[in-house]
């Protein structure tokens, strides 16, 4: 009977060193799978599948490009309409150059090479004024402000205003990371954008005049009472306090 009992004594540790054994390798197996999916989220994307409430702008202000070259390498219309599912992409297709409609091909020769067309000259910024008045908590590059903008505190519900007259081109929450956000075009070269909103006073397609109100200040990061700002430039972010007047 000791015998018997000994020799169960002495199978329980192997057993319970075996399931440790097994436990620590799905527990490195998940480490790495969730490794890898991460690295995978972290590419930087080559298409697109559109879905409900996208627009070109808001998809084109997602990744950093110009609206014009998403459109053109996409071959989409003027009015840039867009539906759920269809696939964008995100590149240049092969054998695409910058285009300036007002440059003349010339005659095909068996050495032709394709024309590299120049991009349409830049537009003059826009007289800009504050969205709102209070103190800068994240600048343009820090880690709070997603590196693209800037981070301005105040008061809940504080009215935020346009820094300049344009189109507003995107009004909604589909951009994770902004809460409810507005994008204003003010011209071919110059848009703003306006995060973190607790209500939105503008659509999509809205006219809007310097100083108008557009949005009521909501909660960023933190739950803190903030605007998030920004300003680009052909689709690329640049530092607004270049273009804010000085106060």
């Amino acid at each position: 009977m000791r015998s018997s009992v000994d020799s169960g004594n002495s199978v329980l540790p192997k057993v319970r060193d075996s399931l440790i054994r097994l436990l620590f390798c799905l527990l490195a197996l998940a480490w790495l799978s969730g490794c890898a999916g991460e690295q995978w989220r972290n590419r930087q994307a080559d298409t697109y599948s559109v879905r409900a409430g996208d627009t070109v702008y808001g998809i084109a202000w997602r990744y950093g490009l110009d609206y014009r070259e998403l459109a053109r390498w996409n071959r989409l219309s003027g009015t840039y309409n867009i539906y759920p599912g269809q696939v964008l992409v995100l590149r240049p297709r092969p054998g695409t150059a910058r285009i300036n409609p007002s440059v003349v091909s010339k005659p095909a020769t068996a050495a032709a090479k394709p024309v590299v067309r120049k991009r349409p000259p830049a537009k003059p910024a826009p007289d800009w004024q504050w969205p709102v008045n209070g103190k800068i908590i994240s600048a343009f590059g820090s880690d709070g402000a997603h590196g693209k903008g800037i981070d301005i505190v105040g008061k809940a519900f504080t009215l935020i205003r346009a820094t300049a007259s344009g189109t507003v081109v995107y009004s909604g929450s589909g951009l994770i990371g902004y809460g409810q956000l507005i994008i204003i075009k003010h011209n071919n070269t110059f848009l703003s954008a306006y995060g973190h909103n607790s209500e939105l006073l503008v659509s999509a397609g809205d006219k809007v005049s310097k100083g108008q109100q557009i949005a009521r200040m909501g909660k960023g990061p933190g739950k803190r009472p903030m605007l998030h700002f920004e300003i680009r430039i052909d689709g690329k972010p640049v530092d607004p306090i270049r273009f804010l007047p000085a106060r």
